[in-house]
């Protein structure tokens, strides 16, 4: 193992696992608390379309998935606030054109399936320094507007009607809480890829609720779960021989699993 620790690549991925467990586990609990996990299903598999069109075109594939899923999220959400009836309709829709887009791009654009594999499965063990840098500066700006929002977000997150009252902006607090999760999405993407990316922003979460008094402990117990999740994930991948994003996933379903059967338990 400490063999492994040596090398550089893996000393990045460990590195980028622990800036993906920290933004899923904050952002998770918004996802979770405010029921949002179609929608970002829906930014994870949409934003696919901008790996396509970023390769296609010939700039980075990452500012591709950047700008994609920012724009995705805000279509989503200004759909689904404006007829939350429809929600599920819109959300599936703008899903699937996203990924429809990324596969015809795909084809149109040789010599990119073994890149465009990675994007929708994961590739953590190959992640670079410069792309350690993209993903740090979007966790900062996570961060701080979670940190600087974070009474605004709670209110909106429990009781929508009464921060009206109180004068909040709620659209306003609503969209940019989409746009965190949308940019969570391109960090997560980098280690599970975008089919898993929803199992990691929620089953930590879901974990944390189990647990937590309040949305600050909750977030503080999910960030823990990630971490646990994606740097155990990682080194039992190298050392099976296995594909890291699938396996993290297979641990995060695992830990679930016992958690509901321990909560069963102690009811009895």
């Amino acid at each position: 193992m400490l063999d492994l620790l040596s090398m550089d690549f893996l000393q990045n991925a460990l590195i980028a696992a622990v800036l993906v467990a920290i933004a899923c586990g904050v952002m998770g609990t918004y996802v979770v608390v405010n029921r949002l996990t179609a929608l970002s299903g829906g930014v994870a598999h949409a934003s696919f379309g901008g790996v396509g069109l970023a390769c296609f075109i010939g700039f980075s594939p990452m500012l591709g998935s950047l700008g994609f899923a920012l724009a995705c999220a805000m279509l989503m959400g200004a759909l689904t606030w404006r007829d939350r009836k429809h929600a599920d309709t819109f959300i599936g829709i703008i899903w699937a054109a996203g990924m429809a887009l990324g596969v015809i791009l795909t084809d149109l654009t040789p010599g990119y399936s073994g890149e465009m594999m990675s994007f929708l499965f994961g590739s953590l063990l190959t992640v670079p320094t410069e792309l350690l840098w993209w993903m740090g500066g979007l966790l900062v700006f996570i961060l701080v507007a979670v940190s600087v929002c974070f009474r605004n977000f709670l209110s909106i997150s429990y009781d929508p009607e009464f921060a009206r009252v109180r004068g909040i902006p709620v659209l306003n607090y609503y969209m940019l809480l989409i746009a965190l999760i949308a940019l969570t999405v391109v960090i997560a993407v980098q280690a599970v890829g975008m089919i898993l990316v929803i199992a990691l922003l929620t089953i930590p979460a879901y974990i944390a609720e189990c647990y937590a008094k309040n949305l600050l402990q909750m977030m503080v117990i999910s960030v823990f779960v990630s971490l646990v999740l994606v740097v155990l994930g990682l080194l039992v991948a190298c050392q099976l021989n296995f594909v890291v994003g699938p396996t993290i996933i297979a641990g995060g379903v695992i830990l679930y699993l016992l958690n509901f059967a321990v909560k069963k338990i102690v009811k009895k």
